[in-house]
């Protein structure tokens, strides 16, 4: 689908280059030019983008290697901002930050591929299948046929934003380029791709307020901290505390319809690995591959400084896209670090006046507009859809006092915080109890409620209540040992070590274990309080601790990984056997 809203109007005259410093550009002569204009630099016809501008002079971020570009050079102005080209054949592929496939390309990108490479491949043909009739009164965003074969999820075309009226003209059934027209509707021609500017969030009808939980397949998430559809939340840890696993295990388990993975200046082999992983992975929604309902958004730490900036707005844009069309998509962000570094080095080469830690003064503002564009929405052409944002932090030396971390808690509505210990204590996922939180839980107990699962907030609350305890006892054991605790005192402790090592902790590896049903998780965690309930009901009769201690808890610690992933009837049969072991201590 053709979208003009990415034109501005006619190119002005060429300029030409008047200084380069890195990615940082100024060229003169340029009277005319708009915000966010992309220009051509250079032979190479480097992509850059117009971010000030002073009389006829224009500062320009290039998004390429600018080596070799010189004074003199000219600066062509194209007439639009950076746009992305939208169609089939998204998924089950990479790009890179400015949407330039990836899959397809050479070892080594040369500077010869501008941005323009990005319509590279866009000559692939499709078949189209019209849903509409020539006739029809279409609105924006109603489809108007579908195209077989682009994916494990179906591509549907939509009527673009702002395109609504009489459709005069329809393609038939049959193969159809990307270039190609397959609607006219009131005068203007739709075409199988879509151009929109990778900065601008596309319109919806409605946000919605009310919430429904994105099932991550991670217990302690899904149980303690759990993020609802279209919410934004993010992942912070130090180095080595397990946050790309976690994330790769949240696109690989979640429950969502389209997965957007944005690599933005992580490491080159960690991109290759989720690549293989994903082209191998069984998808338990489609039985495909996982990869068929994946878009990769690769701009890794040896690419051009500036593409890893705009490679976010590359990877929600896409996520969008498919929201478009009724799909549930997440963007899952690794990591808005690395993005924020980018923004602080080229403020800093533009001579801005640095805020904390050298950050551009509106480094706050820029992760509102990055996250604010997650949300849960009915779209233009009426469908309940959601893009959900996941996005990692990366504070350095795990200083979680540092702008980046700090600023984006005001704008998530979850946050999952790594502990190192808990990492090297092969405890993963790492995320700890105490610095995580989860601002719509009280929304979705509610949603759980109506589903049947009324005591879902009560179980919440106690775990988290055990685990708060059994910390604050574990200091008191190390300096009196746990045998001078009293008896309660003792099975807190234990129920604290229960929690963590039955429940929380997950095996990625395990086929049973990778990924847990919301059933099975509940039953987990019924099986736990009713044991830590026995054992207090056992101290309150008389029973020791010494030998309640004493039972053996492997029954309950290998639990998760002795029945299947959905296997809640097994679990219950465990706490069956428990409960009546425990009660038989006298």
């Amino acid at each position: 689908m053709d979208v003009v809203s990415g034109s501005t109007s006619a190119p002005v005259g060429q300029g030409r280059t008047v200084r380069v410093s890195g990615p940082l550009v100024e060229a003169g002569g340029l009277a005319g030019v708009t915000m966010g204009e992309i220009l051509h630099l250079g032979a190479g016809r480097i992509s850059a983008e117009v971010v000030a501008i002073e009389g006829d002079r224009a500062t320009l971020q290039a998004y390429e290697y600018t080596g070799g570009l010189r004074v003199g050079d000219p600066a062509q102005p194209s007439g639009r901002p950076l746009t992305g080209l939208f169609g089939p054949g998204l998924l089950g592929r990479a790009f890179d930050g400015l949407m330039r496939p990836l899959t397809d390309a050479p070892v080594w990108l040369g500077p010869e591929r501008s941005v323009e490479a990005a319509d590279a491949g866009a000559e692939a043909r499709w078949r189209f299948v019209p849903s509409a009739r020539v006739g029809d009164t279409v609105r924006e965003g109603e489809m108007l046929g579908t195209v077989p074969g682009a994916g494990a999820v179906e591509h549907r075309v939509m009527v673009p934003a702002g395109h609504g009226g009489t459709l005069t003209w329809l393609a038939e059934e049959g193969e159809l380029g990307t270039r190609d027209h397959v609607a006219t509707v009131a005068g203007r021609e739709v075409r199988l791709t879509e151009r929109w500017p990778l900065r601008r969030p596309r319109p919806v009808r409605e946000r919605h307020s009310d919430v429904a939980p994105l099932h991550t397949g991670q217990r302690v998430l899904d149980l303690l901290f759990p993020v609802a559809r279209g919410a934004a939340t993010a992942v912070t840890g130090g180095f080595g505390t397990g946050k790309t696993m976690l994330l790769q295990q949240i696109a690989k388990w979640c429950d969502a319809d389209v997965i957007v993975y944005v690599g933005c200046g992580e490491r080159g082999n960690e991109m290759a690995d989720v690549l293989d992983d994903f082209a191998r992975l069984v998808d338990a929604r489609t039985g495909g591959r996982l990869m068929d309902r994946t878009v990769v958004v690769a701009n890794t730490s040896n690419m051009p400084m500036m593409a890893r900036e705009l490679s976010i707005y590359t990877g929600i844009g896409i996520a969008e896209y498919y929201r478009d069309m009724g799909y549930d998509a997440v963007v899952i962000a690794d990591s808005t670090s690395r993005w924020a570094e980018a923004l602080r080095e080229f403020a800093n080469r533009r001579g801005e006046l640095p805020a904390e830690e050298g950050f551009p003064a509106d480094l706050a503002s820029e992760l509102a507009a990055f996250y604010e564009r997650a949300g849960r929405v009915t779209t233009l052409g009426g469908h309940d859809a959601s893009v959900t944002v996941v996005g990692a932090v990366s504070p350095p030396g795990g200083d979680l006092s540092e702008p980046v971390t700090t600023i984006t808690q005001r704008f998530v509505r979850s946050m999952w915080t790594l502990d190192r210990d808990l990492a090297y204590a092969r405890h993963y996922p790492a995320v700890h109890w105490g610095g995580s939180f989860a601002r719509d839980a009280e929304g979705l107990a509610r949603w759980q409620a109506v589903q049947g699962d009324a005591e879902w907030a009560a179980r919440r609350a106690t775990a988290l209540e055990i685990l708060a305890e059994a910390d604050r006892l574990a200091s008191l054991a190390e300096v009196i040992g746990v045998n001078s605790l009293p008896g309660r005192e003792r099975v807190i402790v234990l129920g604290g070590r229960l929690l963590r090592e039955a429940v929380l902790a997950q095996n990625a590896l395990s086929t049973n274990d990778a990924t847990c049903s919301d059933r099975k998780g509940a039953a987990l965690l019924d099986l736990v309080l009713a044991c830590v309930d026995a054992c207090h009901a056992g101290v309150a009769r008389g029973v020791t601790a010494t030998a309640i201690e004493a039972v053996d808890v492997g029954p309950v610690l290998r639990a998760a990984q002795a029945v299947g992933p959905d296997d809640a009837d097994g679990v219950a049969a465990i706490r069956e056997r428990m409960l009546a072991t425990i009660g038989g201590l006298r």
